[in-house]
């Protein structure tokens, strides 16, 4: 416990100023711009806002999504592609629309590959009721057994 706290306590900045001589209020300046540099937001990264996604200054591009938005939202994670979602509804079921960067096309059209293999394995795959629902009709068309009294056995 006290090693934790002795390394938050031990936190230092380094701080570089070129200055013919240096005064308390080149100091002060230099710590107020360096402090004002920390407070500025970093960029997000990944899902956000598509506000946020414009505020940071590069094209936007987009592409539509028919279906499961959650499987291109893990393969596009997986990838570090800054994007943004928004639903349209004017189709039934409705559609996703993926704005990102223009600068991630690269990222994102390997993204879109490895997206676009993971639903068309999902559809090439019956559901289990799916096959659950053949296997009872596949039961009911079988004829049960009927016993042969003379012998003990059972006839086919």
């Amino acid at each position: 416990m006290s090693m934790e706290h002795e390394q938050i306590n031990d936190k230092t900045v380094a701080l570089s100023i070129k200055a013919v001589k240096l005064t308390a209020h080149e100091l002060a300046k230099a710590m107020k711009a360096f402090l004002k540099k920390a407070k500025e937001p970093k960029q997000k990264h990944g899902k956000q806002s598509l506000r946020s996604l414009t505020k940071q200054g590069a094209s936007l591009a987009d592409i539509e999504i028919p279906s499961d938005i959650g499987a291109f939202k893990r393969t596009a994670r997986k990838h570090n592609i800054d994007f943004a979602v928004k639903r349209d509804d004017s189709v039934s079921p409705p559609n996703w629309v993926v704005f990102f960067k223009a600068k991630d096309s690269k990222a994102l059209e390997s993204a879109f590959n490895e997206y676009s293999k993971t639903v068309l394995k999902h559809k090439a795959k019956p559901s289990m009721l799916q096959k659950l629902e053949k296997f009872k009709e596949l039961a009911k068309s079988l004829v049960p057994p009927t016993k042969n009294r003379d012998k003990g056995e059972r006839d086919r």
